[in-house]
């Protein structure tokens, strides 16, 4: 049996650690290139939930250019934290959930990891309830039908079937969406400031009569990218990688444009267009706007906006992490197909649209937990492993990462006591839960782990045989909890069959 044919034969395999969705993507399982994954992040960026986060901070008191400004700046530096967190998919070819076995354990993984994924359920519910209102509204003027939950159904069916296909599908909708959604959001803005000028009403002059914080707004829309900040290894373990490149900007080169252009400059663009809608006629959904005063092609621009926006958000930063996390957490039984329904299935018995009433509480609440799982995983990473991860051990039940029971206390700890504290400041949540699971995590290995279980934190003095992109190779899973690294060559043709590809 060559080395190809026992990769391929040993993906298939099924144990309480492995299942083929969660194991390493090899450097030629990597399909999406640069401009697939910007793409990609314009879509995800385009979220109807936005356009309230724009016209809470015109409502607020802020004026229009500042509140684009204050959205771009926010998204740039939670964008530069997702450049980071990434590379852990670069370099290794891991998910989320199956890294968090390294700071958590083989079990302690399961209660950060899945609480990610409930949230990322949730968000894929709220998008498909505001996409089916929409749907709903123009299906009743071109039909006379009036059942948004109908019409949620057809498209929560819609988006797991493509998520279901693999990320082949997911970038193929995003190339068509992403472009579509741009021209369709700067004609949004037109018709609305159309709207504007009819009121007598000067967008960019518009002063709110509230007073919302700079600094709230801010952290605000750092919670609102925490989940894809610290889960972004989910997406970027597909992106096209150099083999052999050691610096860190080569071999996140294909992610730069994505997370540090395309997020920040796609997010101010959506939010400015709600608050310009807020401005202009008091609603911050632009969509409810045009749609009660347009007929015929205006509505049918809106369908498409609806369908592409939130479509391209729910396959990539919604039913994928969503999916992983089940994955992860019963391997044996959940494959990656049945992991995207049940993703669309919890997110729908959420109740999103009473979660969306409250939009900025759940902001604050989630980003309080998530933004101290981001602080862990970069001390982990990062200064504790310096990159060097002994992925074999991460799918054993017997080895490094087996901690006590398979549960490292010291990431529990830092974990609860960081996101208590950044839940009880949640306003301010993101900001404090960060660094604080930073902090206390490196902390609490120091004083707790590390003395007992000196191999928790290195590898052979961080030998690089423990890197695997930056040494031009993949971790291979070859069967019976073995792997070994090998090169693109040996591993030519190994992604056949592959569900998740």
């Amino acid at each position: 049996m060559t080395a190809t044919e026992q990769v391929r034969h040993a993906e298939h395999e099924r144990t309480g650690l492995i299942e083929e969705s969660i194991l390493p993507t090899l450097l030629g399982q990597r399909p999406i290139g640069l401009m697939g994954y910007a793409w990609i992040w314009v879509g995800i960026a385009v979220i109807i939930a936005t356009y309230s986060l724009g016209a809470a901070g015109v409502g607020g008191g802020v004026s229009l250019t500042t509140v684009i400004l204050i959205i771009f700046l926010a998204n740039l530096c939670i964008g530069a934290l997702m450049v980071l967190t990434a590379d852990i998919g670069t370099e290794h070819g891991l998910p989320f959930a199956v890294y968090l076995r390294a700071p958590f354990g083989i079990h302690g993984t399961h209660l950060p990891a899945v609480s990610r994924g409930l949230i990322a359920a949730m968000w894929f519910g709220i998008q498909t309830y505001l996409g089916a209102l929409a749907l709903n509204g123009i299906g009743e003027y071109f039909l006379g039908f009036n059942n948004w939950f109908v019409w949620y159904v057809i498209f929560a069916i819609l988006q797991v079937a493509n998520t279901a296909m693999g990320i082949k599908s997911v970038e193929r909708l995003a190339s068509l969406a992403a472009p579509a959604i741009i021209a369709i959001s700067i004609w949004m803005y037109f018709t609305l400031e159309g709207v504007a000028e009819t009121n007598g009403i000067n967008l960019w002059n518009y002063e709110g009569a509230g007073e919302m914080s700079l600094m709230v707004l801010f952290i605000a829309n750092l919670s609102f990218w925490s989940t894809m900040a610290i889960d972004v290894p989910n997406l970027t373990r597909f992106v096209k990688t150099q083999a052999g490149a050691r610096g860190f900007v080569a071999r996140n080169r294909n992610v730069f444009l994505a997370q540090l252009i395309a997020l920040p400059v796609t997010q101010a663009l959506i939010a400015g267009i709600g608050g310009v809608s807020f401005i202009a006629t008091g609603n911050w959904n632009p969509i409810e706007v045009i749609q009660g005063e347009g007929q015929g092609f205006s509505l049918v621009i809106l369908l498409a906006l609806v369908v592409l926006a939130q479509w391209s958000t729910n396959n990539s930063a919604n039913l994928i992490p969503s999916a992983l996390t089940f994955i992860n957490l019963a391997p044996r039984f959940i494959n990656y197909k049945l992991a995207v329904a049940l993703a669309g299935i919890v997110g729908t018995l959420c109740f999103p649209w009473a979660i969306l009433d409250n939009l900025f509480v759940f902001l604050g609440y989630y980003g309080a937990f998530l933004s101290a799982i981001g602080g862990i995983m970069i001390a982990d990473y990062y200064v504790l492993r310096k990159r060097r991860l002994n992925v074999p051990d991460l799918y054993s039940h017997t080895g490094q990462f087996r901690y006590t029971g398979g549960v490292n206390i010291a990431g529990l700890l830092a974990w609860l006591i960081a996101g208590a504290v950044a839940a009880w400041y949640s306003q301010y949540a993101f900001v404090i839960g960060f660094p604080l699971g930073f902090v206390i995590y490196l902390i609490l290995m120091k004083l707790l782990v590390l003395p007992s279980n000196p191999q928790a934190e290195i590898t052979s003095g961080y030998s690089d045989e423990y890197l695997a992109t930056s040494e031009g190779l993949s971790w291979a899973y070859l069967g019976q909890g073995q792997f070994r690294r090998m090169s693109p060559e040996e591993t030519d043709g190994a992604s056949i069959g592959r569900e998740d590809l």
